[in-house]
């Protein structure tokens, strides 16, 4: 069953139907249109099977003044937000990535054990930890208090808040202002971005330098990387939108590199404008994305009909296999999956279960499709003849987590950016 959220229904939520959250101008052009769909990290238990869900639309439209992408925000962040269903450290490869970003940041800004680190969405000091180890004083911010337990569990100070400029004022009363401040992954996720770039700059030192990590605007429309649009990402960016977001608060972006993360991410390293030397590498990306036409409305308003064809290519593949007899399972609960099933409207019958290492979400079931989710364990013993690995952008570390099921035979299939076996 399912409560749908009327269109009118948003009226009196931050950012209003119909101008964009960056700049306000009028927002006329969808970006792409997926449907009703439940939040995506709303997994349901046993009992809610048989109680109502909430669905919203799910839709987002590009702005033609600072061609910001966005979906409208129907849920608000403390729906969202306040109780947390994705965990960093349950992957290998994150935890990887967050510890040499660790080291990494601390050698090229030179920091001490004086310094102070502030990361933004800081989860379970899955990052923050590493700092911690080399001796640096640190805090995590994070609105979710169940992962802010973990982070405290592991001597990383967390405090429980939406960050924005009142919050990042205190903290530089209390604290002093950061020589570094991280963002992984929380920028996408804010809705009243300008509130949190202001506090951005009110918290960084006058010397310090803030890295932003962001999947890329430019490989989700290369890839087609639909599935990464939900109700949880309010924004979906490119280095052209979040410097002009930038600039209005005095900031501007010195260097940033490419990164392979969350099927192609930008890590952008940002100071005070006019405080540190702008690399080459900044005016390349930006030749880059106007190469690729993300300058012209256009080149957004075509997504559409490539996230249709794709809906139809998997839907086609899941069926073939249903009419071969073959077993289907799913590998991974990411939020992603959620708007990928919904949106081509795959149940139990063309995708069996799917497993997870998270046992936050073990025993529970996706949302809207009410897919079963159970431990990897399940995974031998049911033998599926296809498992579908859902955070495709994890391919290869899942694909060698996975190599003990050629044993009875399975084969590997991702759904993005083009469905079929690996």
């Amino acid at each position: 069953m399912m409560d749908v959220l009327p269109a009118d229904a948003k009226q009196g939520m931050s950012g209003a139907v119909g101008r964009c959250r960056a700049c306000s101008e009028p927002l006329r052009d969808v970006f792409v249109d997926l449907g009703m769909q439940p939040l995506c990290e709303s997994y349901v238990d046993e009992a809610g099977l048989s109680k109502p869900e909430i669905f919203y639309p799910l839709r987002a439209f590009v702005c033609r003044k600072c061609l910001l992408v966005q979906a409208q925000d129907f849920a608000s962040p403390e729906e969202i937000f306040r109780e947390y269903a994705y965990f960093s450290s349950y992957s290998t490869s994150w935890l990887e990535h967050a510890a040499r970003f660790s080291r990494e940041a601390v050698s090229r800004e030179h920091l001490g054990r004086d310094a102070f680190v502030v990361e933004l969405a800081s989860n379970d000091g899955y990052l923050l930890r590493n700092f911690v180890q080399m001796g640096l004083r640190v805090l995590g911010i994070d609105p979710a208090a169940n992962v802010a337990e973990a982070a405290r569990a592991q001597g990383v100070p967390t405090l429980v808040q939406f960050f924005g400029r009142s919050v990042a004022e205190e903290v530089a009363i209390q604290h002093g202002q950061a020589d570094l401040m991280v963002a992984n992954n929380v920028l996408a996720h804010v809705p009243e971005i300008n509130d949190f770039v202001a506090g951005v700059a009110t918290l960084l030192a006058p010397n310090g330098v803030m890295s932003f990590e962001f999947p890329h605007l430019l490989e989700l429309l290369r890839y087609r990387q639909f599935d990464t649009i939900y109700h949880e990402h309010y924004s979906y960016l490119s280095l052209l939108a979040v410097e002009k977001l930038l600039a209005a608060h005095g900031l501007e972006a010195v260097d940033v590199e490419r990164l392979p993360t969350h099927g192609g991410s930008l890590r952008l390293w940002v100071a005070h404008q006019g405080t540190r030397r702008v690399t080459g590498a900044v005016a390349t990306l930006r030749e880059e994305e106007r190469a690729d036409g993300m300058h012209d409305v256009e080149r957004y308003t075509g997504f559409a009909a490539e996230v249709a064809a794709l809906k139809c290519d998997l839907l086609k593949l899941l069926v073939s296999w249903r009419e071969q007899g073959l077993k289907v399972a799913g590998y991974g609960a990411p939020g992603k999956a959620n708007t990928l099933i919904n949106y081509c409207g795959i149940d139990v019958d063309l995708l069996s279960f799917t497993v997870d290492r998270n046992p936050y979400k073990q025993g529970k079931f996706l949302p809207g499709s009410h897919i079963p989710i159970y431990a990897p364990e399940e995974l031998s013993a049911r033998r599926p003849d296809i498992i579908v690995i859902l955070p495709w952008n994890l391919k290869d570390e899942i694909s060698e987590q996975l190599a003990y099921t050629a044993e009875w035979g399975a084969r590997l299939a991702v759904p993005i950016p083009s469905p079929g076996l690996l």
